[in-house]
């Protein structure tokens, strides 16, 4: 199977000249690192949230969107996850990416400059139109939701 790369210019700000661009961890890994464009530590504690600055602008194309999602380890070891996960970077949005993260553990977790604290995953976005009807059409199975198939 070819890999394929899309081009997507990236924008460091000022307050993280001094931080690595994002990168693949690994050759097949497929989302890749944000790291906290943070000033100082912050402490986040348990049941805390805050939106963490990576001090970057993704220029998507497009046709694309990021999702950022959180860091297994981070939620593994610490509690610690993306909030909104997945939270969606839109195209056409030239602010500033941040990451909402949330301690879910029951230690104070730590954030200083330059961790990594998120992984983004770009994906294609299908555009839909609607088209209205009067009533749902008939499938096997209708509108069974929740647990209709058991436990």
């Amino acid at each position: 199977m070819r890999e394929e790369t899309v081009p997507v210019r990236i924008v460091r700000l000022p307050g993280a000249l001094d931080l690595p661009l994002p990168e693949y961890q690994t050759s097949l890994a497929a989302g890749f690192d944000l790291r906290a464009a943070v000033t100082e530590q912050v402490d986040l504690g348990p049941g805390e949230s805050r939106l963490i600055p990576t001090g970057i602008v993704l220029e998507l194309p497009p046709g694309t969107e990021a999702q950022v999602r959180p860091r297994s380890g981070l939620a593994l070891k610490h509690g610690v996850t993306v909030l909104n996960a997945p939270g969606t970077i839109d195209a056409d949005y030239r602010g500033e990416v941040g990451v909402l993260l949330v301690n879910l553990g029951q230690r104070v977790f730590t954030i200083s400059r330059g961790d990594r604290i998120a992984q983004v995953v770009v994906h294609r976005v299908l555009r839909v139109h609607f088209q209205e009807g009067k009533e749902p059409t008939a499938t096997p199975r209708g509108g069974g939701g929740f647990g209709h198939t058991g436990t």
